[in-house]
Order: structure tokens, then C-alpha cells, then sequence
């Protein structure tokens, strides 16, 4: 039954591999590789020259993943909230709203936030209304404002969906600890605390281990794609941005794989050593 997806992730995560190769190559487009100098590691050897754009880029890959690992007890704390809720109605109804963001498109969702909160948006006329402002803010063009705005946005379009996973741990917490706690007369903010943070902490451990492992990836390349602009340009430009740029829409294929291998290495390395990390601190790994 597992084949079928093995195969998958082959076909869309590994055969790509082969396409390292041209970071090894002085690559233009339309030229075969035979037919291509070797360049060794010169592209490498760029990246590390390159070292004002790196460390632009470096900087808002970490900070937004930062902060996106910051947000992320909130899917947790909503599942606990959600799971406390007594109308099964009500219950499904906030479950379905909350998750229905995560399927829903970023150009649709750029939309609506450009509908809230641009310059001639339904903010500023709400405030203006109420005479608090006397000034539009655009918040899609402020500079300041760049990485808290993607980061709440992030957060509430991946809200429901990721409590999902922690709505599964706390349905296969055994519910006999429950009624034991009522019987010794726990209210329900010291059952919460006693017995559902604990009982979920193992899946926010190995989920918060995988965000950090994987954070240089872990911002959301199309999220960036579709808020990107000339305002917040120097704010928004993540690595995955980086390398689509440069190796995309330059033409400047080389040196975008080279990023993109880089990154690669170092998130795998990121990822053993967390897994260590964890395994020395609470005896327990991922693998």
C-alpha cells in the first residue's frame, strides 16, 4: 500500500538530484551539458563572494522561520481549546472554517489581504471612519511590519490544519486519566495541565524538531512569490526566493542550483544534529 506514495516521493524528491550537476557546469540554457565547460566549484566559491545578498537573504529565511516556529504552540493551544469544546456542532463548524484557509490559494489569499489592508483597503477606511488615523498605512508596503505580517498570515492560514496532528495525540490520550482526575477532583484548566499539555508534548517535541531542522525550507517559497514587491523586496527575499530568482529568472542556472545544494546540505546537517540533540536531552529521536 506504500509503494505507491515511496514512488512518488522518488520521482518528485530524488530524481531531481540528478539536476545538481549543473552547479558543476558553466550552464546556459539551450546549450547541451556535453557541450558545456566544467567549472568545478566556481559557483560555490560565488556563493560565498556573494556575501551581502547571502546575508540579506540568510537573515529573512531565519527570522521568519523564527518566528513561524515562535507561532507554532498556537495550533496546539487551539486543539486543546477546540478539544474542551462540548457542542459537537459548534466544535465541527470552527474545525471546518479553521482548516478551509489551508486549502484555499495564495493568490487568493494575497487578494484578501489586499483588499484588507492596502492603502485604499477595508482597514484604513475603518479606521479613518472612526477618525484614529489621519495617514493610510499600506501595510503590503511596510518595510518594518514585513516579517510579523507574513508570519500572522502563515499562522492563520495554517492554524486548523495543523491542529489536526495534535487533535489525533490528545483522542490517543487514555481517556481513564480523565475520569481518575475528575474523581480526585481536578477542575478543568488542572486536567489541561496534568494531562493533555503532557500527553501532547512528545508530537510538538518531534514536529518543533522537524521546523528547526528544516529551517531554511520552512518559510513558504509561494507565500513570498505572491506578497513579494519592490517595497519589502529587501524584507521578503527568503533563500527559496533567492534561488528562483537567480537561477530562474536571470537565467543564472549554475549558481541558483549551487544555492539550492548548499541549503540542502545544511538543513540535512541541522536535521542530524537536532535529532542528536533531542535524543541526548530527552533520550528520544525521531530516528
Amino acid at each position: 500500500m506504500v509503494l505507491p506514495f515511496v514512488a512518488l516521493v522518488f520521482v518528485f524528491n530524488y530524481i531531481p538530484l540528478f539536476g545538481w550537476i549543473y552547479a558543476f557546469y558553466d550552464y546556459k540554457p539551450g546549450i547541451p551539458l556535453a557541450h558545456t565547460p566544467f567549472a568545478g566549484l566556481k559557483y560555490f566559491r560565488l556563493v560565498l563572494d556573494d556575501k551581502d545578498d547571502l546575508v540579506r537573504v540568510l537573515t529573512n529565511t531565519l527570522a521568519l522561520s523564527f518566528l513561524s516556529i515562535l507561532a507554532s504552540p498556537l495550533a496546539a493551544g487551539f486543539a486543546i481549546l477546540l478539544n474542551e469544546t462540548s457542542g459537537k456542532l459548534f466544535k465541527k463548524a470552527v474545525q471546518t472554517l479553521t482548516t478551509l484557509p489551508n486549502f484555499i490559494s495564495w493568490i487568493i489569499v494575497y487578494s484578501l489581504a489586499s483588499v484588507l489592508f492596502s492603502s485604499g483597503g477595508l482597514l484604513n477606511a475603518v479606521l479613518f471612519k472612526l477618525h484614529w488615523i489621519d495617514e493610510a498605512t499600506n501595510v503590503l508596503g511596510n518595510e518594518a511590519a514585513t516579517w510579523w505580517f507574513q508570519t500572522a498570515v502563515s499562522a492563520w492560514k495554517g492554524l486548523g490544519f495543523g491542529s489536526i496532528i495534535y487533535l489525533a495525540a490528545i483522542a490517543g490520550i487514555d481517556q481513564e486519566l480523565y475520569d481518575a482526575a475528575k474523581v480526585d477532583g481536578a477542575g478543568r484548566f488542572q486536567r489541561i495541565m496534568a494531562i493533555t499539555v503532557p500527553g501532547i508534548l512528545p508530537t510538538f517535541f518531534v514536529l518543533t524538531l522537524l521546523n528547526i531542522a528544516n529551517v531554511l525550507s520552512s518559510v513558504s517559497f509561494e507565500q513570498n512569490f505572491v506578497f513579494y514587491n519592490s517595497l519589502v523586496a529587501d524584507k521578503i527575499e527568503t533563500l527559496d526566493y533567492f534561488v528562483y530568482r537567480t537561477g530562474i529568472a536571470t537565467g543564472d542556472v549554475s549558481f541558483g542550483t549551487a544555492v539550492g545544494i548548499a541549503k540542502s546540505l545544511v538543513s540535512i546537517v541541522l536535521l542530524f544534529s537536532m535529532n542528536a540533540l533531542s535524543k541526548r536531552v530527552r533520550g528520544q529521536s525521531v530516528f
